[in-house]
């Protein structure tokens, strides 16, 4: 044990009481606190999200599967939980470390506590003094495997440490297929009816089929399992690839869809994982990001416009492409669209010569911030074209 870690424990002794919880890094590292959520163990990628709102939709996205989520702010829990932002039928983070959890909700529309939320979906979580110590061990050490342990489950540290160690990494980590829909579902235009779009539920947001089902799209969300046979029996104006888990580098399926999807000439958008789909679609390889993206505060550029929109994002993994001018893929020349001003990053692709373009954040960003929305509007755009290019509008100009 560290003397940070000791002094940690001594911080949560003395703010609430005997620390009767840890969290255990893979490289040793120990924190205590208390118990909050559910008690026992769990394991998973141990991650952190710089997001001051939005934790109920945070707990409830696919993409957060089998991590452990640390929330960079200090108040955690305040407007309570409701029955309407979830964005998923079900918690999907591994497990949840907070500073100082909300002693009491206060909001017209909780209906509970996010504690008695956490135990209701079984997440066993922790509350430390030293969630900023543990920020700055991830940024410098990088995203590692982690346990939370309390209860029963609390052991000497150097068997946890080992039991942590023996747990699966997110490198090679094939998880779309987990948190997918079983079967195909349909979430109808909001007004009339404009478009037909087909969405591969690689871990979709209830948000996102919303934001499109505002701009008239009838959306049929398919398995993660769906082939371009699939998808294309649809007859859709456009397909769109999802947000979801895991390492990019193992949805050969995925992959395999778009690619005839791109053969067919349909229009086509992707988010997050669905940037990284794209990208490996092209001939493009992805990486995995030291410590990722996780939060609602990151500024990305079109290099377009020159734009900068502060943007929502939840990932790990990037793709690897060339960041000036243009470059050959299967289906024609493609550049990097966006990029991350923090890291330079790619934050999206787009063919030039096909009806195709991605984001590796997330427009539909509940709870915000909103600054990318226009994105879906982009989207509608080129399937009112009929999947015609600019630079095809430009050459016939």
């Amino acid at each position: 044990m560290t003397e940070r870690s000791e002094r940690a424990g001594r911080h949560a002794t003395a703010a609430g009481g005997a620390a009767t919880a840890v969290l255990v890094l893979e490289d040793g590292r120990v924190f205590h606190g208390t118990p909050y959520g559910a008690e026992g163990e769990t394991f998973g990628e141990m991650v952190f999200n710089t997001g001051m709102t939005g934790y109920q939709e945070t707990l409830t996205d696919p993409s957060y599967h089998r991590q452990i989520v640390a929330m960079t702010a200090p108040h955690i829990g305040n407007t309570g939980v409701n029955d309407e932002d979830p964005e998923s039928s079900r918690v999907w983070v591994a497990g949840y470390v907070v500073r100082e959890p909300a002693r009491v909700s206060s909001n017209w529309r909780a209906n509970r506590s996010l504690d008695d939320y956490l135990k209701e979906n079984g997440v066993v979580g922790i509350a430390i003094p030293g969630t900023r110590a543990l920020t700055r061990h991830l940024r410098e050490r990088g995203a590692m495997r982690a346990g939370v342990f309390s209860g029963e489950a609390l052991a000497p540290v150097g068997e946890l440490v080992e039991r942590v160690r023996r747990s699966p990494g997110m490198e090679g980590a094939d998880l779309a297929e987990q948190v997918s829909a079983a079967e195909p579902y349909v979430i109808p235009a909001l007004g009339e009816k404009k478009y037909t779009v087909a969405a591969v539920d690689l871990g979709i947001k209830s948000m996102t089929p919303h934001r499109m089902a505002e701009r008239g799209c009838e959306v049929h969300v398919l398995p993660a399992t769906a082939t371009a046979d699939d998808i294309l029996a649809l007859d859709p104006d456009g397909v769109f690839f999802s947000n979801g888990p895991g390492d990019p580098a193992t949805a050969d399926g995925p992959v395999t869809a778009l690619r005839g999807v791109l053969e067919a000439g349909k229009p086509f958008f992707g988010i997050c994982f669905g940037n990284q789909i794209f990208g490996r679609a092209l001939g493009l390889g992805t990486y995995k990001l030291r410590y990722g993206h996780r939060g609602v505060n990151q500024p990305v550029q079109d290099r377009r416009t020159g734009k900068v929109e502060i943007s929502a994002h939840n990932h790990g993994f990037a793709v690897e492409a060339p960041l000036e001018g243009s470059f050959d893929t299967p289906y024609g020349p493609a550049e990097v669209s966006h990029v991350n001003l923090n890291d330079d990053c790619v934050e999206g692709l787009r063919l030039l010569d096909r009806p195709a373009f991605s984001v590796q954040y997330h427009p539909e960003a509940a709870a915000g911030p909103h600054d990318s929305a226009s994105l879906f509007d982009d989207f509608c755009r080129l399937m009112e074209r009929g999947g015609t290019t600019r630079t095809e509008e430009s050459k016939g100009a």
